[in-house]
């Protein structure tokens, strides 16, 4: 099944690649699949960061990517962090010996002599920085970027073998062979380069990495249909699944499509067993292997696998319209939401453990309300799939729910991944911290304080592509209109789905304030509207058009405004931003007492450099009776907005497992609690989110 490669196929692949790269701009050149169509074509068919456009079961579709640039405030800080920081600092590792992925490729082509590094996933990480960095190209249009993927994409296609395989472990080890165990997630693998490759089409216009992909999507096809009992089980880091959407919404070749729900219907309907090619990895719940997707209830296992699956479950469903498909991602979206995810938007409460069905889990989905603080994994790839997940869902229904959700993760459990100087990364992110209560050594990937590099390097490019990507997040065309679904300082031009043009900018400084103002620029003479999402935790928001109020104004739904709009109207939205303390269901026993601060969608954390020195976090207390006054300090952790109250320190001693109690000796001090996000970011330290609170 491996095929060898020659010095003389080396140099024929790289001149057929050649004689090819000198006329692939040619606009009537033909991409060669089997549903071959003009370039032209497909431009026209697949520009949006998930290119839903022409998707037949979805109500909110994407804007192109580039239509929407962030301008000021939050999140264009944040972008243009990823721009100058993120995505240059991230090449630099990959694409040398610390981070090795680029090696890895130059190996496999021949061009290197050397072992592979890494972890088997290590191409699909370099795939998501190669996709960062379109996002980062399609704002700022700096053509060395382009230059630079050219190269790269040029030894990718060297490395590819002639079949159409390619993953770089396989091909360099002499010793193994392709799809002999899923524990070498060949498929992972499969789904971010389909993905990038996509995105970098679609933002180019060139075909050199869509050939690539195209040619190995066809040996995937070949190879996975029919199935095989020694194959039906390779799929189970489901990123294939939305790899193989995109690929068949960009060239419109429907084996992909075929070949993504194949993926999808084979769950649950062999036996769970070990066999040579499951050997090593967990089997069962942590692959989501034991029950159908459309008959499951319950989201199980590896929280990063689940919830790819149920994003690549939503995408198909965005093609087919099954019922059964919809119908178990609102179970399993309530069933994430309401019973196993952290006030932060994060999830996978473990690293090790048992399913409900008492399978072996690792990172991943342990029992409903079962929600420790201090080793919550919340891995920084789950949090982000998350919001993935509900990115998708918002398109499919319209329901701001799952918009809130997407914002929710993006402003806390997302963020916290990565240092405020776009440097380091966090792979696990806990609720609480206490100094010396891990044993940090003895431990695979959790690390007292962020890193510069994570040999497990799947989260930070997940991360970053996010940040890069987030103004595609922002808007979505609707039927007849726009809709707003990520507050910040932008501008956006596109066309409405009719073909009009719409030019609009916002204005605000959002998270830390709540007033949002949209002024159209340009717009068609015909009626359209405006729908603005009001969020679940923004209740009594103000809605005017030009000064008038606009009623009926509800917390969790989107606000419609339909009318004939003309250049300079201006929407003001102000959304209250009380800071409010927030509890858990009785039934989760880590919290029963305590509780949280959340300012619009911000979520805070105490840290133990704003107390005094040698307090134990577990000391602390928060009295109902005080006020949480929303301070802004430009000048601290990036330029946020803190939360002054005065807090509760317990000075009596409780050093043994029991202690009797009298009325504690309580003393007050005044502090400031920080965003969560932006914790450990001034040196080891002491953190928590949920506090005891003494209701006065």
């Amino acid at each position: 099944m491996k095929v060898k490669r020659s010095t003389s196929l080396i140099f024929s692949v790289a001149l057929c690649l050649l004689l090819f790269s000198s006329c692939e701009e040619s606009k009537e050149q033909k991409i060669k699949t089997k549903n071959s169509k003009p370039i032209a074509m497909i431009k026209d068919n697949a520009r949006g960061i998930i290119n839903n456009t022409n998707s037949p079961n979805v109500k909110l579709k994407s804007i192109d990517i580039g239509d929407c640039q962030w301008t000021e405030g939050f999140w264009a800080d944040k972008w243009k962090q990823a721009e100058e920081t993120m995505v240059p600092y991230m090449g630099s590792l990959l694409k040398g010996d610390i981070g090795h992925g680029l090696n890895n490729f130059k190996i496999a082509a021949g061009l290197k002599e050397g072992e592979h590094k890494g972890w088997w996933w290590h191409d699909g990480d370099f795939y998501k920085w190669m996709e960062a960095s379109m996002y980062i190209y399609a704002v700022n249009k700096n053509e060395k970027i382009v230059q630079e993927m050219d190269e790269i994409i040029d030894i990718i296609g060297q490395a590819q073998q002639e079949n159409g395989y390619l993953s770089t472990p396989i091909t360099i080890r002499e010793d193994l062979e392709p799809f002999s165990n899923r524990k070498y997630h060949e498929l992972y693998n499969s789904g971010h380069l389909l993905t990038s490759a996509c995105i970098h089409h679609r933002v180019t216009g060139k075909t050199n990495f869509l050939d690539i992909a195209i040619k190995h999507a066809d040996y995937l096809y070949d190879l996975f249909v029919p199935i095989t009992p020694e194959l039906e089980r390779f799929g189970f880091n489901q990123t294939q699944i939305m790899g193989l959407v995109e690929l068949y919404r960009t060239v419109q070749d429907k084996r992909y499509l075929e070949l993504a729900e194949q993926f999808i219907n084979l769950r649950g309907t062999y036996e769970i067993n070990d066999t040579t090619a499951t050997k090593g990895y967990p089997i069962g719940d942590m692959v989501q292997e034991r029950v159908p997707l459309r008959e499951e209830t319950e989201a199980v296992g590896h929280a990063v696998l689940a919830l790819y699956y149920y994003a690549g479950a939503a995408d198909v469903y965005a093609e087919t319209g099954e019922k059964a498909l919809i119908d178990a991602l609102d179970r399993l979206w309530d069933n994430v939401t309401n019973k196993k995810m952290y006030v932060t938007g994060a999830v996978g409460q473990t690293h090790y453990g048992r399913s409900s069905r008492l399978d072996k889990i690792e990172e991943g989905f342990i029992d409903e309300y079962m929600m420790p603080n201090m080793t919550a994994y919340n891995e920084t790839c789950a949090n982000i799939c998350n919001s993935m997940f509900n990115y998708r869902m918002l398109t499919l229904t319209g329901d701001s729910k799952h918009g809130d959700i997407m914002e929710l993760v993006l402003h806390n459990s997302g963020l916290s991944g990565i240092g405020l100087g776009g440097k380091d990364y966090y792979y696990s992110n806990p609720l609480r911290k206490i100094e010396g209560a891990l044993d940090y050594e003895n431990m695979n990937v959790e690390f007292p304080e962020r890193q510069p590099y994570l040999k497990c390097f799947c989260c930070p490019p997940n991360l970053v592509r996010t940040v890069a990507k987030s103004p595609a997040w922002a808007y979505s065309k609707t039927e007849n209109g726009i809709a707003v679904n990520l507050y910040g300082g932008n501008k956006l031009e596109t066309t409405l789905l009719d073909g009009s043009e719409i030019k609009l900018s916002q204005k605000s400084n959002y998270p830390w304030d709540g007033m949002a103002e949209i002024t159209i620029e340009e717009c068609k003479s015909e009626a359209f509207a405006m729908s603005l999402r009001i969020p679940a935790w923004a209740k009594e928001s103000t809605l005017e058009v030009n000064g008038q109020t606009i009623e009926n104004v509800v917390a969790g739904s989107f606000a419609k405004i339909e009318r004939n709009w003309k250049s300079g109207d201006a929407i003001s939205l102000n959304m209250p931003m009380e800071a409010k303390f927030i509890e858990g269901h009785p039934r989760i026993e880590e919290v029963r007492n305590q509780v949280a601060v959340k300012r619009g969608p911000v979520v805070y954390a105490l840290e133990s450099p704003d107390l005094p020195k040698g307090t134990d976090i577990t000391d602390v207390y928060i009295s109902s009776s005080k006020d949480l006054k929303a301070v802004h300090k430009p000048n601290e952790l990036g330029g946020v907005t803190v939360i002054e109250t005065d807090l509760l320190i317990r000075k009596d001693e409780r050093e043994k497992m029991y202690n009797e109690v009298r009325k504690p000796k309580m003393e007050s001090y005044s502090a400031q609690l920080i965003p969560y996000y932006t914790w450990s970011n001034r040196g080891q330290s002491e953190m928590t989110v949920f506090m005891p609170v003494i209701w006065d």
